[in-house]
């Protein structure tokens, strides 16, 4: 009965995604919103990510320099290390993991109040498809500006490692930038870009698809916005060992 369920449900988000993709009726609305949704989704996120990546980096940095003192390995690898994890997996799949719980509750608690205060039904009966005029531009709006978020948690968190080398005696600022740039494979950055795309779709579409579809008042809301956390979160880890494959192999 379980999996009859799943799929029911992945065949309604198909559905819901064919609603979504459709010409917008106004490209002018549409652009507005979508400038809008970059600010609330994307540049809203900034502080959190800069703050979140800022500390990883530094413990990341530690704890290698911790757990690799060797005569035999290089004093470099500290920055190399540090810079392999937060390309590989840090700036992308971790940072999905962060930005799910919070665009993603966002995205759904916004969306499932207007159902309960039918404000979507209101839209329906104006001849509005309201699946694309609240979603799309919230998707388009991520997918545009999370390689910006990814970028920027790659840089702070690198930074993050360098201020442990300033402040403390673990290693020597100039080792770590020296590991920083040894043996550097750019195809990791475009690796992390290209899954942080993935990640946006998931975290935004599946968001907005169980607040759409949100029955009941208030409590209603706040379960549709934890199942969209933890549904976002489980393809992400899942999609994660998929992309690895096909883009590291």
């Amino acid at each position: 009965m379980t999996i009859i369920s799943a799929l029911e449900t992945f065949g309604k988000y198909c559905l819901f995604i064919k609603r979504v993709f459709t010409i917008p009726d106004r490209w002018k609305v549409f652009f507005k919103r979508t400038t809008l949704e970059i600010s609330k989704l994307g540049v809203d996120s900034i502080p959190l990510v800069l703050i979140i990546a800022v500390f990883i980096g530094a413990v990341i940095a530690i704890q290698m320099q911790l757990n690799i003192m060797s005569p035999l390995i290089p004093s470099y690898s500290v920055g190399l290390a540090t810079r392999e994890i937060v390309l590989l997996e840090f700036s992308s799949s971790i940072l999905g993991l962060i930005l799910a719980g919070k665009v993603g509750s966002n995205i759904a608690s916004e969306i499932g109040t207007m159902r309960v205060t039918e404000q979507i039904d209101a839209l329906e009966i104006m001849g509005v498809n309201s699946c694309n005029f609240l979603v799309l531009p919230k998707i388009v709006a991520f997918l545009i500006f999370m390689p910006v978020l990814v970028v920027f948690c790659m840089v702070t968190s690198l930074f993050g490692g360098y201020l442990v080398a300033i402040f403390t005696d673990l290693f020597p600022a100039s080792t770590y930038i020296y590991g920083i740039q040894t043996m550097f494979i750019e195809w990791y950055v475009w690796y992390a870009l290209i899954k942080s795309l993935v990640f946006s779709f998931i975290i935004t579409s599946v968001a907005a698809f169980f607040g759409y579809y949100v029955k009941g008042g208030a409590l209603q809301v706040g379960k549709a916005s934890t199942n969209a956390v933890v549904s976002s979160s489980i393809l992400i880890l899942l999609l994660d060992v998929v992309l690895t494959k096909l883009l590291l192999q």
